[in-house]
C-alpha cells in the first residue's frame, strides 16, 4: 500500500533525525534477502543497538540532504538499498551487516557514511574488522592494569624473599 504525502513527510523527518544522532552509516543491498534472514537481521542489529531500516532510495537521498550529508548518490547504490545506523557505535553497523553477510550471501555492503561523508564498500569492511568499542575499552582497561599488576607482584617477591630469609635464619638458629 503506497504511502500518502504525510507519511512520507513523516518518514523523512524520522530519516532525518536518525541520520543526525547517527556516528556511522552502512548501505547493504539486500536484494534476494528472505523474510525469516531479514527478520534474523533486523534482531541482530536491535541487540547490537544498531538501527536498521528499509526506505525509498528517493526518501533517503531527501533525509540527507536535509541532514547535511553530500556525496551520496543513491541512485548509484545497486538494488534495493537498507541502512544501518550506528547511534553509540561507530563499528556495530558495520561488524553486524559484515557477520551477517557471511553466513547470508543475499546480503552485500555497498558503502556507507562517516563523518558525514559518503565512503566506499571497502572502507566499512575495514571498518568490520576493528574490534568493538567494548572490547577496546577492555583493552585500554588491561594496558593500564598491566603496569599496577607487575608492580604489585615484584613488592610480592621481596617480601617473599625476605620471609624465606628470616625463616631461614630461624632454622639456623633453632638446629
Amino acid at each position: 500500500m503506497p504511502k500518502s504525502k504525510s507519511q512520507k513527510e513523516q518518514t523523512v523527518k524520522n530519516l532525518e533525525e536518525t541520520i543526525q544522532k547517527s556516528k556511522s552509516l552502512v548501505f547493504a543491498n539486500f536484494s534476494g534477502l528472505k523474510v525469516k534472514a531479514a527478520t534474523q537481521l533486523r534482531r541482530l542489529c536491535k541487540a547490537e543497538g544498531v538501527v536498521y531500516e528499509v526506505d525509498k532510495k528517493t526518501l533517503l537521498k531527501i533525509a540527507f540532504g536535509k541532514a547535511g550529508i553530500s556525496g551520496v548518490d543513491m541512485k548509484a547504490l545497486p538494488g534495493s538499498v537498507a541502512v544501518a545506523f550506528g547511534i553509540s557505535d561507530e563499528v556495530a553497523p558495520a561488524k553486524v551487516l559484515d557477520m551477517f553477510s557471511k553466513t547470508n550471501g543475499a546480503i552485500k555492503i555497498i558503502g556507507g557514511v562517516l563523518e558525514k561523508k559518503f565512503v566506499s564498500a571497502a572502507v566499512i569492511l575495514t571498518l568490520a574488522k576493528l574490534p568493538g568499542k567494548q572490547e577496546l575499552l577492555a583493552r585500554l582497561v588491561g594496558a593500564i592494569n598491566a603496569p599496577v599488576s607487575g608492580f604489585v607482584n615484584v613488592l610480592a617477591g621481596n617480601l617473599r624473599g625476605f620471609v624465606q630469609v628470616l625463616n631461614a635464619i630461624k632454622d639456623q638458629r633453632t638446629v
